[in-house]
């Protein structure tokens, strides 16, 4: 029997990065997706209907919604500040054998831009990968053309390593992806950089 025939299911073993209990940071609670926010982040992606358009479900808040909650490879999280529902991520494509995992359906209201809440949430996701998931590499891809994306993941710290070309379709046609990671041997810097650009945000 080959290796690959005794690793867990997807859905079984990505259940262990599933926090027992929200990340919380000074600015934002990272929260396990649960029904109760739906109408909080339904308000949420309201407040820019762009904040779909480089993703396959434009204009369908209620479709992204209902795959994110019943994702079985994935992990996903309600972004929580000062009590109000303000975005989304998720832990997704989990391979234990090789441990590594991806970060993605990332997207916050547009009055939270600026605020240090996209840079406390990586710094909460990746801490929980690298910290308690022994994570060995995490992973970030998004639309080449999304260029506030792509300077947001340069900043949190994370490594370029190329264009997937045609690398996905989306209802207005292929999409080009740019990938990103950090390995826990870059983590260390960037967790230290990530803490210092936090303090200087309060």
């Amino acid at each position: 029997m080959s290796s690959q025939g005794s690793q867990p299911k997807p859905e079984a073993a990505v259940s262990s990065l599933r926090p027992a209990e929200p990340l919380a940071g000074r600015i934002v609670s990272v929260e396990p997706l649960a029904e109760r926010h739906r109408e909080g982040l339904r308000e949420a992606a309201a407040e820019d209907p762009a904040i779909f358009r480089f993703m396959v479900y434009t204009g369908d808040f209620d479709g992204w919604f209902d795959d994110a909650l019943a994702d079985p490879g994935g992990v996903a999280f309600a972004v929580v500040v000062d009590g109000r529902e303000t975005g989304s991520t998720r832990y997704l494509n989990y391979e234990p054998l090789h441990r590594r995992v991806e970060i993605g359906w990332t997207w916050l209201r547009p009055s939270a831009w600026g605020t240090g809440a996209n840079t406390e949430t990586k710094m909460l996701l990746l801490e929980h990968a690298f910290e308690q998931g022994g994570m060995q590499r995490v992973e970030f891809k998004t639309d080449a053309r999304n260029e506030r994306t792509r300077a947001a993941l340069v900043k949190v710290g994370c490594q370029f390593e190329g264009i997937a070309r045609k690398h996905m379709m989306l209802p207005t046609g292929p999409r080009d992806s740019a990938w990103y990671a950090i390995t826990e041997d870059d983590w260390p810097e960037v967790k230290a950089k990530l803490l210092w650009r936090l303090e200087i945000d309060e």
